[in-house]
């Protein structure tokens, strides 16, 4: 199926390419850490914030804000850099907030001159004892969030969940991805066996298809693991995503057991290549449907895209579909040299 060096060439090519950038490229520098959480109004407030990849010690001229979802905000008087991750914003909070719930959320923005403008959502929530809504809102401004600055950098997301690991994006997802047109390879082939069940050949395709989506299969369970340990806790925490990946893989594997079951060749070929077809019928709703019809903690559940704007921004784009390349031209490539073995022995044992 792949004939030619280029091809392969290419393959590893962009696989190294993948691994180089997307483990030199710096995460966009982000608030880490704000304290206190909470305040009064009528207080003044110092708040402590630790960044990430930042450095607060290259500027003084930083400015802050805290601000509510509908856009009251009020202006730091003063900011102190203690280091290049660590600064104080002094804010006097007004005595009554812009909203007749005793207890609102406000987001804290920084706006440095390099690292550009930051966002700790619901940073600070604030209490008033006292509530006058129209007061409030005279004390509260509006429109003065201006003139931020864009941090041009070629950078990546900084997720204060994830953090470093959103590099693993373009290993743990392309192996998914690629796993998924493997096996549509090793039914194309189980269909041609079906037409043809003269033609070995068309079988032992399938067989080292399924064989090479199997790995990559294991390889994307691994890598999710590893992934699931650093955000969740765990390796493993029975999530709708890893059960239903799990059935999809035992389900694959079943398919060998059957074909070692079965001692006549053409009967072997011919069972195998039906449940072949059945077993990738049943693997997409597994991975692309029931995980978005329940709560999962993994991305893309309730009918949300798994990859959707705050998961892979486009400087991240321009690694993630050259892996998805990459890993699907070495895949096609092992399973050529698996096939081709199986076609040698089965010329050997039938001579």
């Amino acid at each position: 199926m792949i004939d030619g060096w280029y091809w392969k060439f290419i393959g590893v090519g962009l696989i190294i390419y993948s691994m180089i950038v997307g483990m030199l490229v710096p995460l966009k520098p982000s608030i880490e850490l704000v304290a206190p959480s909470a305040a009064k109004t009528g207080q003044q407030i110092n708040l402590e914030v630790t960044g990430y990849n930042t450095n607060y010690s290259g500027s003084a001229s930083i400015r802050a804000w805290l601000k509510d979802e509908e856009g009251n905000a009020v202006l730091s008087k003063n900011v102190t850099v203690i280091n290049a991750q660590n600064l104080v914003a002094n804010f006097d909070i007004p005595g009554f907030l812009p909203s007749s719930d005793r207890v609102v959320p406000f987001t804290l923005i920084l706006d440095h001159p390099v690292d550009g403008a930051m966002v700790s959502p619901d940073a600070v929530f604030i209490t008033q004892d006292s509530i006058s809504k129209v007061e409030g809102q005279t004390l509260w401004q509006k429109d003065i969030i201006n003139d931020l600055t864009l941090n041009t950098a070629f950078t990546f997301p900084s997720m204060s969940l994830i953090r470093e690991t959103i590099r693993n994006t373009f290993y743990h997802v392309p192996l998914w991805f690629a796993m998924v047109i493997i096996f549509g390879a090793a039914v194309y082939w189980s269909i041609k066996y079906l037409r043809n069940p003269q033609s070995y050949q068309y079988d032992n395709r399938a067989v080292g298809f399924t064989s090479v989506g199997i790995l990559f299969g294991i390889l994307g369970t691994v890598t999710g693991a590893l992934w699931a340990r650093f955000v969740w806790g765990s390796y493993w925490s029975w999530d709708i995503k890893q059960i239903v990946t799990a059935v999809a893989l035992l389900i694959y594997m079943a398919y060998f057991i059957l074909r070692n079951a079965i001692e006549d060749d053409d009967r072997k070929g011919r069972v195998a290549a039906v449940y072949n077809i059945f077993a990738f019928v049943a693997l997409i709703p597994l991975i692309f449907v029931v995980p978005r019809m329940m709560d999962s903690l993994h991305p893309g559940n309730g009918g949300n895209p798994g990859l959707g704007a705050n998961d892979l921004d486009n400087s991240m784009r321009m690694i993630f579909y050259p892996a998805i390349i990459g890993w699907i031209i070495i895949g096609l490539w092992l399973a050529n040299v698996r096939y081709r073995l199986l076609d040698i022995k089965y010329n050997l044992m039938n001579k």
